[in-house]
This record gives structure tokens, sequence and C-alpha cells, in this order.
């Protein structure tokens, strides 16, 4: 079955790691192109075309000022894949209470001292 075109769902979209990188990137503030090529060492177009990409599929937005385009993301558009990865979270959480539980379970056993029955 072939696959669908990244730029028809966010999900193929974020499959790319350079694109889930420069979403990580413009989190935290609205960004140029040359921002994000710079910070994240990727070549221009190469960069563009990621966020042509994503904004193809609503996870960024563009402003312009002039000759210049400041990308962010879409908050709204981001929630949807959020709401869906949620779906796992009891998961995670019982697998990390497993992880705890042996974590605890085994250094209890090798730093505390014996008692009289283990003796």
């Amino acid at each position: 079955m072939p696959r669908a075109a990244t730029t028809s769902d966010p999900f193929n979209a974020i499959a790319e790691p350079r694109r889930r990188d420069i979403l990580e990137f413009l989190g935290a503030r609205e960004h140029t192109v040359a921002e994000v090529t710079e910070a994240l060492g990727i070549a221009q177009p190469s960069a563009s075309k990621h966020l042509r990409v994503l904004w193809d599929v609503g996870l960024v937005e563009v402003r312009r000022e002039g000759r210049q385009a400041f990308y962010r993301t879409n908050a709204e558009q981001i929630r949807v894949v959020y709401d869906w990865s949620r779906r796992f979270e009891r998961y995670w959480q019982r697998q990390l209470l497993r992880v705890k539980e042996r974590a605890e379970g085994n250094t209890k056993s090798r730093l505390d001292p014996p008692t009289t029955q283990e003796r």
C-alpha cells in the first residue's frame, strides 16, 4: 500500500526527524528560515522544503514582514497529534511504574542490611 503524501497528514509530516527538530526549535518563539538553518545546521533549501511541508499540513504558521518570513508552531494543529498520543499515556505510566518498582526493589535489596531471616 503506498504511503500518503507528507503534505496530506500531520503524522506523516512529523515522521521526518528534521521536521520534528524544526517544530521543537520553533516551539520557543518564531524564527526565520535563516535562523532555522543556522540553529539546526541544515541547508537553506532543505529547511525551506521542510517548513513548506509543515506549513501545508498546518503545523506551522507564517507571518510576513517585508521580505522576511517568520515561522511559528500552530498549537491547535499540534494538539491533534498530542491528543492522539495521549491515548498511550496509561501504557507509558504503567511501564514507568514497573521500572521504578524494579529499581527500588533492586536498590533496596543491595543497600539494606540483611534481616535476621535473610542471614
